[in-house]
């Protein structure tokens, strides 16, 4: 299975040169069942990397471009009125399907954004009352723009919380920009993409990397970071207990994605800027000194990092 998830981590990696980092990141949230948040100058490959998961592992993909006037019904679905069949039909929004990309989300007004609160955490979406399962597996793959933009609305805290990780791309090194031109110099790599992953493999690692195995060591050290977010008087508001299992579960996946069934300190301290620097909610005088990730890199050099254990499962 690690030479096939390798496998699918080559075959996205053919239409974005020079993110290996981040396209393993997408694969951990992915077999996490996690949902991924990418604020970054718009055309640094964002799309194109949504689009290529969704093509490896033959699952859906859809966009939405969040505006301002954008509605929860043109996302969510609605119920209208059928003339011909004279009763009321449901028409699922476009949340039904496997990767979802919400495209700069945060040019949406908060009640728009909201409208992905039920489906992100419940997998689910309520139209007029009915319910409906999403896609399985599914995952939304969220972009935003620097917030400093204008035109612009802060993601509530209750949605960045939701999200799994927050990563962002960056611009390529000038080899890698060279690079890119020469492979988009006559083709588009996207359009020749096969699949090489299966939904039901994704759904079986889903399972599969919950069995890896923490020992008390890397776990005491994960909940003395989580715990030093809740005690410093820059942060207003730290980590929740949704964000210490969603690096508890980041950490099984890096360890799976690294082929081993335990969890090391390396593992934790990899994931954690990614998995809870957006969560932190800083004080008004931690807003003037520093940055969430900032922040996040001081606590964790305050914590020391314990010895592997010698134990392996």
């Amino acid at each position: 299975m690690i030479e096939e998830l390798e496998q699918l981590k080559q075959n996205v990696q053919q239409v974005l040169v020079g993110k290996d980092g981040l396209v393993e990141q997408m694969m951990i949230a992915l077999i996490c069942r996690g949902h991924l948040l990418m604020e970054d100058v718009p055309g640094t490959g964002k799309t194109m990397l949504a689009k290529a998961l969704a093509k490896s592992i033959k699952g859906t993909f859809k966009r939405i471009q969040f505006t301002p006037d954008i509605l929860p019904s043109d996302i969510t679905g609605i119920q209208y009125f059928n003339p011909k069949t004279q009763d009321f039909e449901t028409k699922p929004g476009p949340v039904m399907t496997n990767i979802l990309l919400a495209d700069e989300i945060n040019r949406a007004t908060p009640r728009a954004q909201s409208s992905l609160l039920e489906v992100m955490e419940e997998r689910q979406v309520t139209i007029e009352g009915e319910t409906l399962p999403v896609g399985a597996p599914f995952m939304v793959v969220a972009t935003q723009n620097p917030i400093e933009s204008q035109g612009t609305f802060t993601l509530p805290e209750a949605q960045m919380d939701r999200f799994f990780m927050q990563i962002s791309a960056g611009y390529p090194s000038l080899d890698e920009e060279r690079k890119m031109m020469h492979l988009y110099r006559e083709n588009d790599p996207l359009e020749t993409l096969k699949p090489v992953f299966s939904l039901d493999k994704i759904q079986s690692l889903q399972e599969k990397v919950k069995q890896v195995q923490i020992d008390t060591p890397v776990e005491d050290y994960l909940l003395k970071i989580v715990r030093a977010t809740r005690d410093h008087e820059w942060i207003a508001s730290g980590v929740s207990p949704r964000g210490t299992l969603a690096l508890m579960r980041g950490v099984q996946g890096k360890a799976f994605l690294s082929g081993r069934n335990f969890a090391v300190p390396e593992d934790v301290k990899e994931m954690a800027p990614v998995i809870l620097s957006h969560r932190l909610v800083l004080s008004m005088e931690g807003d003037l000194h520093t940055t969430k990730k900032q922040m996040m890199n001081q606590l964790m050099e305050q914590i020391e990092v314990p010895l592997e254990s010698g134990v392996r499962h």
